[in-house]
């Protein structure tokens, strides 16, 4: 027995030993990856050539706000398969590109967009008028691409010379939404669907109760999808100085300008003049060095990329505290009830937001600033309760609406002093839904079945019983009243009859311009422009921008500082698919997981307490 004890004592001492070995060996690699990218970080500070060109090398996801992401997780992505893209602040680029146009030592910037994803026109617009800036100081724009995608293109579009590769091609196909439908599905599953809804054009439950698209739904995105390509068209014709003619909306105008070339997509996008010019890596290198001059090190062109560059100009910025501040509050993503990390809208920690610039008695007047489809209607009042309450302070709230502002998006801002979007905003979608699923037939047809007593009628609905006819009635009633709420919110914040309200709402997305027409806006400009209106509504001359951020927990700090530089560039380091990621066989698959993943996950966004929302899907769905 004494023999027996050792043996496991000694294999316990064994295996506590590897465990330890183990995980100081992890522990130790960290911490040389951080002392490494620490010394890294400090040489590509060290200085920026005379004549440089600045690349701007945007790989991933742009954004108003970045999502909350684990620094452990972070640390260890890459040995992860199943990696999400990077996101990148709108603002970062704007700001990189508005140093660059004051640096002397910048002479060009560099356009590579390969591994920008889909982006949405006011973000993409947001980055083209920094360029328009930069250029305005005598300075040049190259873009460089082997493939661009219909938003590489546009932002390419500002460049003083857009360079494709010869086997390369440029694909503008338009915009459109064309969600996948699961009528059918659900109903050889025998799931029941319980919809209630008001709104002639709220969509948003179409998915699950049809396999098509609605004539009202078909309608009135045609019109809102127009918009957003005339503008599309407009801003590109102009940049390239080609008539609008020139873009291809049918697959015969598409095939017979194809033929000419003989299939060569490369020639195509040059002799619709969509490019300059076709030119392979090494013959752009040769031309920037011709330009910039040559870095003895790496035998390529004097270059500083876009992370670095940015980095380098925030260590030699030292700001002086004005006193009065602007708070700016960012609500991205789907509106849910609860607490959410950032990158999300959480009901309570969004308000939370909010109500630290209430009580800060330095900040004189919030900007709101929005990018959200909607979501949960319990969690928007939540939000939209503490803009009266900054209001009720004598600070002056003005919402900002950036790509998307709908539904629960256009909520949360109807009660702000003034709201201001941009020209290719999606907003209005005014209109509320609420779904069940029940399994009652799933459960017949494998023999299982349901039943009991309660001390009341009311009990007898349930996931695993369906719902009384009696029930769904007090729900759609709840529904109801719900929309009513929301155009009473509109109409008294808008100073708009109700009437009025209820023929531009039901459900109906509107551009910015056409929500200007009917008062839903109050100004259409850039979030620069409503930063402006609220500072002049709080009388302030001089004063701070402060964008309030969701606090991280002292745990979460610790986090941070240990494996921050390490994460960072196992974040930011992958790249992720291009155009022509859509004609291999992985990357169709890919395509078509990522769709059922989006629309998947929407299910599990919906947490209201009352189960009623206010959500645009569509709206989300054009970037």
């Amino acid at each position: 027995m004494d023999y027996v004890k050792t043996v496991f004592r000694f294999l316990w001492k064994a295996i506590n030993f590897s465990r330890n070995l183990i995980l100081n060996l992890i522990f130790f690699g960290i911490l040389f990856a951080v002392i490494f990218s620490i010394e890294e970080n400090e040489q590509t500070h060290a200085m920026v050539a005379q004549d440089s060109a600045l690349v701007l090398n945007l790989s991933g996801i742009l954004v108003e706000e970045k999502r909350y992401v684990d620094p452990v997780e972070a640390a260890f992505s890459d040995f992860s398969d199943d990696k999400e893209p990077a996101e990148i602040l709108v603002d970062d680029v704007v700001e990189a590109i508005k140093n660059a146009a004051d640096d002397s030592r910048i002479k060009v910037i560099v356009l590579d967009l390969k591994s920008l994803h889909r982006a949405h026109l006011d973000k993409l617009k947001s980055i083209g008028v920094a360029l328009n800036d930069f250029k305005a100081q005598g300075k040049q724009v190259i873009a460089y691409g082997d493939y661009y995608s219909q938003a590489q293109y546009y932002l390419a579009s500002y460049a003083d010379e857009v360079v494709l590769h010869p086997y390369g091609g440029v694909s503008i196909d338009g915009f459109g939404v064309y969600p996948i439908y699961f009528k059918d599905a659900l109903d050889k599953l025998s799931i029941t669907q319980h919809v209630f809804r008001v709104g002639t054009y709220k969509s948003a439950v179409e998915p699950f109760i049809r396999n098509d698209m609605s004539e009202a739904a078909k309608e009135a995105n045609r019109l809102w999808l127009g918009e957003l390509w005339s503008h599309y068209k407009n801003d590109v014709s102009l940049n390239r100085k080609f008539d609008q003619s020139n873009f291809d909306e049918t697959l015969d105008t598409f095939v017979e300008k194809l033929e000419q070339t003989q299939g060569d997509y490369a020639q195509y996008a040059l002799q619709n003049k969509w490019v300059d010019k076709l030119a392979t890596r090494q013959e752009l290198t040769e031309e920037l060095i011709g330009l910039v001059g040559q870095d003895d090190k790496t035998k390529s062109f004097n270059r500083i990329a876009f992370q670095d560059y940015l980095d380098l100009t925030r260590l030699n910025q030292f700001d002086v505290p004005m006193g009065d501040k602007v708070a700016v509050v960012v609500a991205k993503g789907s509106i849910m009830d609860g607490k959410q990390r950032a990158g999300e809208i959480g009901g309570d920690s969004t308000a939370a937001l909010l109500k630290k610039a209430r009580l800060d008695d330095k900040v004189k007047a919030v900007v709101l600033r929005i990018d959200s489809g909607g979501g949960s209607m319990f969690a928007s009042e939540i939000i939209r309760n503490e803009v009266l309450a900054i209001k009720a302070a004598g600070k002056p709230v003005v919402a900002s609406m950036g790509s998307v502002a709908a539904s629960g998006g256009y909520w949360i801002a109807a009660s702000a002093n003034e709201i201001w979007a941009s020209e290719n905003t999606v907003t209005g979608s005014i209109g509320v839904f609420g779904t069940i699923m029940t399994i009652e037939n799933s459960l017949k047809k494998l023999g299982i079945y349901s039943d009991g007593v309660g001390t009341t009628e009311l009990q007898g609905s349930s996931f695993t019983r369906g719902i009384d006819p009696k029930m769904a009635n007090v729900i759609q009633k709840g529904v109801e009243n719900a929309y009513d709420k929301f155009i009473t919110v509109v109409s008294n914040s808008r100073n708009i009859p109700k009437e009025k309200v209820n023929e531009i709402a039901q459900g109906r997305v509107w551009l910015a311009p056409q929500a200007l027409e009917f008062g839903l806006v109050d100004k259409l400009g850039t979030k620069d422009d409503a930063i402006e209106a609220a500072t002049a509504l709080a009388n302030l001359d001089h004063y701070d921008v402060e964008v309030v951020e969701h606090d991280l927990t002292e745990q979460e700090k610790l986090i941070q500082k240990i494996f921050g530089v390490a994460s960072v560039k196992s974040l930011m380091g992958g790249v992720y698919s291009s155009i022509a990621d859509s004609t291999t066989l992985s990357g169709l698959i890919g395509m078509a997981q990522d769709t059922l993943n989006t629309q998947t996950k929407l299910i599990k966004q919906y947490n209201d307490p009352n189960g009623v929302y206010s959500r645009c899907i569509y709206c989300e769905s054009v970037q």
